[in-house]
Formats: C-alpha cells, sequence, structure tokens
C-alpha cells in the first residue's frame, strides 16, 4: 500500500562523476519540496535529455524527470487533480514529472517516452522494485509496432528541421533504437542511451567508432553547428529509417482490453486496500 507519507530519496542512486554536484543538491531539493508540498511519493526520478542519452555538450541542462503517486484516497475524487507536476523552467533546470496513473495509461497506449524513463542510466532517486514492476508490465503490454512507430517518427520529424550535427543526433538515437529491436525480435523495450544501443545493436566496427567519435566531439564543443555527418551514419541512418517504415503498418498484437485490464491491475495492485 502506498504510504500517505511524502518521501524522496529511494534505496537506489546512480550519479556519474562528471554530473555538477552542486546541480544535483538542487535537484534533490527541488524533488525533496515536491514530495513535501504535494503531498507525493517520489519512487522513481532520473535524468532524461542528452545527459541521459549518452551524448551531452558542455553546455548541456539537466532534464530530471520523476513519477510520483499520490496518497489512495486521492485517486478517488470526483475531480481529479492535475497529472504534471513542474518546477520552474531555467537555462540549466527542467525538473518536472508525471502521475503514476498517467504514466501507466501512457505505457498502455505504447509510449516509449514513458518506457525510456525506466532505463535512464541516470538515477537520481528509485526504489528497484518499483522500475522492476513498471518494466514488467511494459514488457506484458507495449506493442513493438508503436514503439516503432514512434523511434521512426521522432527521427522522421528531426531529419525535417533545420540541418546541424546537434540535431544529427536526434536522428541518430531512435535510430540506434530501431537497430536494436531489429536484432532483438522478441523486445520491445529498448536502452535509453545512444552508446548502449550501438554496443546491443550487433553494428559493423565503422558505425560504431563513427559513433564513439561524434561522441566525444559533441562532449568538447558547446555548438557543433551545421557541419556534415559522418558519411558512414548518414548512410546507417538512411537504411535503418527505411527499413524501419514497415512499422507503419505493423497491427497490434493484443487487444485493447486485455492491456487495459493489466494495466488497471497493475495499477491497484501498487495502490494496495483502502
Amino acid at each position: 500500500m502506498v504510504s500517505p507519507a511524502p518521501r524522496y530519496r529511494q534505496g537506489m542512486r546512480a550519479i556519474p562523476a562528471d554530473l555538477d554536484p552542486d546541480v544535483v543538491a538542487e535537484i534533490d531539493r527541488r524533488l525533496a519540496a515536491v514530495s513535501r508540498d504535494h503531498d507525493v511519493r517520489i519512487p522513481w526520478a532520473i535524468e532524461s535529455g542528452s545527459r541521459a542519452w549518452g551524448f551531452p555538450s558542455p553546455d548541456s541542462d539537466y532534464d530530471c524527470r520523476f513519477i510520483f503517486v499520490r496518497p489512495r484516497e486521492r485517486y478517488l475524487s470526483l475531480f481529479p487533480e492535475r497529472d504534471v507536476i513542474e518546477t520552474p523552467l531555467d537555462a540549466v533546470f527542467d525538473v518536472n514529472g508525471w502521475d503514476l496513473a498517467k504514466s501507466v495509461r501512457l505505457i498502455a497506449k505504447g509510449n516509449a517516452t514513458a518506457v525510456e524513463w525506466l532505463r535512464s542510466p541516470i538515477v537520481y532517486a528509485g526504489d528497484p522494485a518499483f522500475r522492476d514492476g513498471l518494466l514488467d508490465l511494459a514488457d506484458r503490454i507495449v506493442e513493438r509496432g508503436s514503439i516503432g512507430r514512434h523511434y521512426l517518427h521522432v527521427a522522421r520529424q528531426q531529419q525535417a528541421g533545420t540541418r546541424s550535427l546537434k540535431r544529427f543526433f536526434y536522428v541518430l538515437r531512435p535510430a540506434a533504437a530501431l537497430r536494436w529491436l531489429e536484432v532483438h525480435p522478441a523486445q520491445a523495450v529498448p536502452p535509453m542511451d545512444l552508446p548502449t544501443l550501438i554496443e546491443e545493436g550487433d553494428l559493423d566496427d565503422d558505425v560504431r567508432i563513427a559513433v564513439h567519435d561524434l561522441i566525444a566531439l559533441k562532449a568538447q564543443t558547446r555548438e557543433l553547428g551545421t557541419g556534415t555527418p559522418p558519411a558512414v551514419l548518414e548512410r546507417f541512418v538512411t537504411a535503418q529509417l527505411d527499413r524501419a517504415e514497415q512499422y507503419e503498418s505493423v497491427a497490434p498484437v493484443r487487444e485493447t482490453d486485455d492491456v487495459r485490464a493489466m494495466a488497471d491491475e497493475y495499477f491497484v495492485s501498487l495502490l494496495g486496500s483502502p
């Protein structure tokens, strides 16, 4: 049963040494304040964005995302509370979170972003059992077709923008996720970060080396500019996205009613009895 007492700083924490300790301390402060001021529990708080994706720049901001859980009785109201909690946005901090109910609904719909939060390599605070339970739910109900379409659409949308090496990363990562899905046909939840996607993607050495070299360049440069990506990576992205067009016509494997029933069962079991 979810405790009505607000809580932050669960047992799991994974903070790389290169994160600014003062910034991390401020994120901890904001999360503790959210838990206290909104009377919620925060069982999962992670970094998203370029730092968690594995290709930060020296001036990258911090994109903390969290899942919060209200006391059970507050889910029984005829007038539901807002399902997002945000803290002030500035040049350094982007800290906001989703209600558990919102997160579960989005996972049931095959929303890749909701699933990605569970696989972030940077964890400010987390309950491993909570994370594992949501991942297990995702493994049981997420449609590979939905995840594949998500990454295909993200890549195509980024390709339509102004070309730059920085933007190319936002095409490369979804392309790598699509490659991961291709070589892991029994799974539907790819890793979040680009280096892991590349290592687990069964790629040729020239592609892997080119990716790591480009990541190293971005880590040293505040603005990569409008340069041309390495030809080997352009070819990889083009071929991968062309093959991924198949996801546009993939039909759901599971019945919607079954998916909703499993999502409901998980949500109710996590909240516990009155």
